[in-house]
């Protein structure tokens, strides 16, 4: 895939809309932009929507499904990261942390149990690939330095700041064999790590775009449509031509899709809609 490929908006089921669009706003710092297709959508200051939210009343997690492992909301710099962490802190939100080497992270779930990853990348130049591999793990984050970096910068810190966007997208799969097959062989992402139960694919020599795990979730069905977790998200390909070319691909090789003017469409074995359209241009920058 083109090295300008990027993600654009997800979308995530919820059971109300409401207080799911208040968290969004009030917790992590996004602000709400005009509704896409008559759903509510929250981004960052001058930028794209980045999540769209879909209300199912009365929807729940669905245990050990496949599908939605997290959508990661990547921060221009460490000091918003910083920003973010008070935030995070002062809403009395529990957090996971990790440094992966190639970012530096923190976790939560929404109050519909949907996962949310806010990261910053370290600069590529410190990035260290082995064979076509990039070197990730997990180790302890350094909160208070984060903290520090963010309340030190000063400026504005009840909002994500302009330039912030969807970084990637981690899914639970029932096989990753079978997910790898259809991002990596079909849609065309690079493969850059993977080990026991877990692959990393992206277009460029980004780290990952694209996280694929079946640690709790091996051999598990879709989730119901009438659970909470993600209905959609939005590869943004550079020109027509790459369309096209996944189209082809997801044809050849007998896999259902939809297409029209604004978009291709298709089911990827989570059953999770992927959309890929034109407007790619700054991915892994």
């Amino acid at each position: 895939m083109d090295a300008a490929t990027e993600l654009g908006p997800v979308t995530l089921r919820v059971a109300d809309a409401g207080g799911a669009a208040s968290f969004y706003q009030e917790v992590i710092g996004l602000q709400r932009v005009p509704d896409v297709d008559g759903l509510p959508a929250l981004g960052a200051p001058g930028g794209s929507p980045l999540v769209i939210l879909r209300e199912v009343p009365g929807a729940r997690p669905a245990p050990r499904a496949a599908g939605l492992f997290h959508v990661a909301v990547l921060v221009p710099t460490r000091a918003d990261l910083g920003k973010a962490l008070r935030r995070l802190a002062e809403a009395g939100v529990g957090i996971g942390q990790a440094d992966h080497l190639v970012s530096e992270a923190l976790y939560l779930s929404d109050p519909d149990g949907n996962g949310i990853e806010i990261y910053r990348d370290r600069p590529r130049s410190e990035w260290k690939w082995t064979n076509g591999a990039v070197e990730m793990a997990t180790e302890p984050l350094d909160l208070e330095s984060i903290l520090r970096e963010g309340d030190e910068a000063g400026g504005e810190s009840a909002r994500m700041p302009a330039g912030t966007r969807i970084g990637h997208v981690h899914l639970q799969a029932g096989s990753v064999a079978e997910a790898v097959r259809f991002y990596h062989e079909l849609i065309g992402f690079d493969v850059t790590a993977s080990w026991s139960g877990a692959a990393f694919l992206s277009a460029g020599g980004y780290h990952h775009h694209l996280g694929l795990n079946s640690w709790a979730s091996r051999g598990a069905a879709p989730a119901p449509a009438g659970s909470t977790g993600i209905d959609s998200f939005e590869i943004r390909v550079p020109r027509a031509e790459d369309v096209d070319r996944i189209a082809h691909s997801l044809g050849a090789a007998g896999v259902s899709f939809e297409r029209d003017a604004g978009a291709l469409r298709a089911g990827d074995p989570m059953n999770v809609e992927v959309r890929v359209r034109v407007g790619g241009g700054s991915a892994g920058a």
